[in-house]
């Protein structure tokens, strides 16, 4: 039973969350012990936007399984919960235990979003610029991916909508997946539209869009895959467009 209920949360997390959530909560009813339980309840709780339960179910599960790797989950919910100091405090926690690449990426991006949060967007793109640099090959695609992604962003918030739609496109280039909705925000950037001739009919519509690549914004055909593999040499020299000029601070103050 408790099998069955995580398979359904694992598979509803993304469509419905809250209905994810009750499949969790009724798997933690019957086995409250099991560290795969309160993941997924925390998992589910934070997809649905209920940072508070979020919160207490991975402080529960680090007690647990005695390991950081939930760290990153923790201080967004501290964030999410306007607790800015609680979830900058666990961000040096973490980053003092040498986490693997994708857990310290995302420490990174949590601080970055907190920096950003309290008007210090220019602090912000300097973390997020520092972590490209330093990662660079060695961790995952999906993280390289998620990193530029909200470098982009950023630079977009700014008003810097070149060096952005610029990072946009690395970040698509990297996210074979399209987890991210990297592709969309390039699109929008670069003003790209989707018209439909409304007198065709149903089926003439269905037939061409299947078959037409119009209105999607694509990768640039000189991008390859192995461009995308060593893509940080060529963006480290796009970073003077879209770079703030800033004073280092020290994040122990805060």
């Amino acid at each position: 039973m408790v099998g069955g209920r995580l398979l359904m949360a694992g598979q509803l997390i993304d469509t419905d969350p809250e209905l994810a959530n009750r499949h969790a909560q009724a798997a933690k009813q019957s086995a409250p012990r099991l560290p795969i339980v309160r993941e997924a309840v925390g998992e589910t709780a934070y997809a649905m936007g209920d940072f508070a339960a979020a919160l207490n179910e991975f402080r529960a599960l680090r007690r647990m399984s005695g390991t950081d790797e939930y760290l990153p989950a923790m201080a967004d919910c501290e964030r999410a919960l306007g607790r800015r100091q609680a979830a900058l405090k666990l961000v040096k926690e973490g980053l003092a235990s040498s986490p693997e690449v994708p857990e310290m990426v995302e420490l990174r991006l949590v601080e970055a979003g907190i920096r950003a949060e309290s008007g210090q967007v220019a602090e912000a793109l300097r973390l997020l610029q520092s972590e490209i640099e330093n990662v660079a090959a060695r961790g995952p695609k999906i993280v390289r991916a998620r990193l530029r992604y909200a470098y982009a962003d950023l630079l977009e918030q700014s008003g810097q909508l070149e060096a952005a739609e610029q990072w946009f496109g690395a970040a698509d280039r990297l996210d074979l997946e399209q987890a991210t909705d990297a592709v969309d925000r390039l699109a929008r950037l670069r003003g790209v539209v989707i018209e439909f001739d409304e007198s065709e009919d149903e089926e003439s519509d269905s037939d061409d869009s299947e078959g037409s690549g119009e209105g999607v914004a694509v990768a640039d055909p000189n991008d390859d895959e192995s461009e995308a593999e060593h893509l940080d040499g060529d963006e480290t020299e796009g970073f003077g467009e879209g770079e703030l000029e800033v004073t280092s601070s020290d994040t122990d103050s805060e």
